[in-house]
């Protein structure tokens, strides 16, 4: 059997060095558990970036999974197939939208959506022809490909990869004088966003900012689009986050969870003003929509609703910040905690010890718990939605005792 050591080997000859994982090799995962190829067990407090939101190997999702290959994997949207339209359904009658476009990952779903708030204002606003605008936020996260990067304010995603897409407008974020003031320029077709900055440190807006931010984008003819494909399905404890502030955005990304991890599954749902824009050969996938994706997203969205995931992480993430509170409130090394359901993250002190959280993760590791850094002296905590108090309890415990050895 080949060790952890052995594994890392082959990827580090063979494989891209575009990552720098934390020294762990999984094998196996099993609801909150991980295990390593030499046997060793940890809480896992990542969550695969949150697409594993009803935990590792959700039965009613791998048996979707598996029907559903053992039928029929692929047609293109060259033909129809028995599924998508079924899912098609089902999926916009869920979260309340007229039509949805189905694609594949976290990133297809950001350029779909900025494709669709162009066209739309082309066809619909009557914007000028090659004039308009998307207005972006600083510390934004949606992907890596040059249309998401354009808008990344992030040197490590943007040196060494211009020149930029154009149209693209960068604002503060939680700041809605310098919106108002983007706002003004009557070519601006939408304002892209993400209700929480998960990649920039689990970064939490003011209370009213997104529902402001909204009625902002309405008063302008403006589309508000929601970058959820971290946030979305149940993760900051309800099924979006923008359902915390009482507003639907006009064009919704999804991603990651949407597939319960077994699967990369991400959809656009929109209005029918904004989605019909869009006409055959302007845009698609070959494998967006495939049946088994859609027989895995609906799966994956009635394990949520049915085990009523979002309100155990609304639970669990009360819990879980209270608790680290306490300790933090003595600590001297930790600043703060900060998040909504069980997208949580810790601010360390030490900003100028570029190590330290990567040395916190390897000791969280070494007591049976995985996560990882962001932005240096950052740690971020989402763990699946189903863990129960019990397991949480024991993980706080876990996060605290490897904190202590750093103070």
């Amino acid at each position: 059997m080949l060790t952890s050591k052995n594994i890392i080997d082959l990827e580090y000859e063979f494989g891209a060095h575009n990552y720098h994982p934390l020294p762990v090799v999984l094998e196996r995962g099993e609801g909150v558990f991980l295990w390593d190829v030499e046997g060793e067990k940890y809480y896992d407090f990542l969550s695969a970036y949150s697409a594993v939101n009803q935990g590792h190997c959700h039965p009613k999702i791998v048996s979707a999974l598996i029907n559903q290959s053992q039928q029929l994997t692929l047609t293109s949207r060259a033909f129809h197939n028995n599924v998508l339209g079924h899912y098609e359904q089902f999926i916009t009658k869920f979260f309340g939208y007229d039509k949805v476009l189905p694609m594949n990952t976290g990133v297809e779903g950001g350029e779909t959506a900025v494709k669709l708030a162009r066209k739309w204002a082309y066809e619909v606003k009557k914007i000028p022809n090659n004039s308009a605008k998307i207005i972006f936020v600083e510390g934004n996260f949606w992907g890596r490909t040059l249309g998401a990067i354009s808008s990344s304010t992030d040197p490590t995603s943007t040196k060494g990869f211009g020149p930029f897409m154009p149209g693209y407008e960068i604002i503060p974020y939680n700041d809605l004088d310098a919106l108002k003031e983007s706002l003004k320029d009557p070519n601006v077709a939408a304002f892209m966003v993400e209700p929480i900055q998960g990649e920039a440190g689990v970064v939490v807006p003011d209370d009213n900012y997104l529902k402001d931010a909204y009625e902002l984008c309405k008063e302008s003819n403006v589309l508000f689009i929601a970058d959820e494909v971290q946030t979305g399905i149940g993760r900051t404890g309800k099924m979006i986050c923008c359902d915390h502030h009482g507003f639907k955005p006009d064009i919704l990304i999804l991603g990651k969870a949407l597939s319960g991890g077994v699967f990369p599954v991400s959809a656009i749902l929109a209005s029918n003003e904004v989605m019909l824009t869009i006409q055959p050969g302007e845009h698609g996938s070959t494998f967006g929509g495939n049946p088994v994706a859609c027989k895995v997203a609906i799966a994956a969205l009635n394990v949520i609703k049915d085990e009523k995931l979002d309100l155990n992480a609304e639970k669990m993430g009360v819990i879980f910040r209270e608790k680290l509170q306490l300790y933090i409130d003595k600590s001297n090394i930790v600043e703060k905690i900060r998040g909504k359901g069980l997208l949580n993250a810790i601010v360390i002190k030490d900003e100028e010890n570029s190590d330290i959280a990567w040395n916190m993760c390897l000791k969280m590791a070494e007591n049976g718990l995985l996560a990882k850094p962001t932005h240096g002296n950052i740690i971020r905590f989402a763990p699946p939605l189903i863990i129960n108090k019990l397991d949480l309890n024991h993980c706080i415990d876990i996060i605290i005792k490897s904190l202590k050895e750093f103070e």
